[in-house]
């Protein structure tokens, strides 16, 4: 009796082991995703780097004689006076090509009227660009790949502005794609933004807004590490209590000078750019570029 069972005892852990073994063969354990590298910049883009660049190039380059906003050559003609990062904006067309598109209609910045997302990418081939005064280039809009691959070959960073028509985890995607993640940072506008964007990509900076102290402190709780963030302030001068807290942070300021702070620069004098990185701004997004790198004596 002794023997037959333990003969059944043998049996049962033979079919035992022959099972787990086929079970391992038919149905591997998932290996481990690797995380991805960090982006260079949540270790460059840190407060009290002064090698950084002062001037953000809203929209890639506005008001500018020939040269159309949201374009590749004008990123190119900017770049090659001064030292910036240069915000521009991605869209979508009806093929799914990303573009740089600041509006929802292309007939203010190119020969054609509609809607963007009517059109595919070779139809909009077909249309030159205008530049703010309305003057007609020869300049075609830009791919984002195209402006991606630009970036990373010359090493300048971009602040990728999301619009409606696509979305974050799209725009990320073709930046990891690109392997541009060292020369790319994602705008956000609100916190939610900023929390989704880290989720999908905890590797990249992000633009997050801290207008006030109530933002700064959303931003303190978010559970996004500072190392991640550089503060747009908004387009209006804040208290220095604010940059200097974002400081204690580690985190860089930018102020948005385009609108009527641009304006107010060009009635009263470039010297007041000086004044308002005094207060404790570390970039300034603007509409004047060349001005700004002037008062600042920044060249490329």
């Amino acid at each position: 009796m002794k023997e037959i069972i333990m003969k059944l005892f043998k049996f049962a852990l033979i079919f035992l082991l022959v099972v787990g073994c086929k079970k391992s063969v038919d149905q591997p354990e998932a290996l481990a995703t690797p995380e991805k590298e960090a982006s260079a910049l949540l270790k460059t883009f840190r407060y009290g780097n002064d090698k950084l660049p002062k001037i953000s190039v809203h929209r890639g380059g506005k008001g500018l004689v020939n040269y159309p906003e949201n374009c590749l050559e004008t990123l190119k003609y900017v770049n090659d006076s001064i030292y910036a990062v240069y915000e521009i904006d991605v869209a979508q067309t009806k093929d799914s090509v990303l573009v740089l598109m600041h509006d929802n209609s292309i007939d203010r910045t190119t020969t054609g009227t509609g809607r963007l997302s009517d059109f595919t990418y070779a139809e909009l081939l077909q249309l030159n660009l205008r530049d703010d005064y309305g003057n007609v280039t020869d300049f075609k809009i830009s791919t984002f790949e195209d402006v991606l691959n630009w970036s990373k070959t010359n090493n300048v960073v971009l602040t990728v502005d999301i619009k409606r028509s696509v979305s974050q985890e799209t725009v990320i995607n073709a930046i990891r794609k690109a392997e541009a993640e060292d020369t790319s940072i994602i705008i956000t506008y609100d916190l939610e933004q900023s929390q989704s964007a880290y989720e999908l990509a905890p590797e990249l900076m992000l633009s997050v807004s801290a207008r006030n102290m109530k933002e700064f402190q959303w931003l303190m709780d978010s559970g996004i590490p500072t190392e991640n963030m550089i503060a747009f302030t908004g387009t209006r001068l804040s208290d220095k209590a604010l940059f200097d807290a974002l400081h204690d942070k580690g985190i860089l300021t930018m102020l948005g000078s385009l609108g009527n702070l641009d304006k107010s620069a060009e009635a009263n004098g470039n010297e007041f750019y000086n004044k308002w990185f005094a207060l404790g701004i570390d970039v300034m997004a603007t509409d004047r570029p060349f001005a700004v790198a002037e008062a600042l004596k920044i060249k490329n």
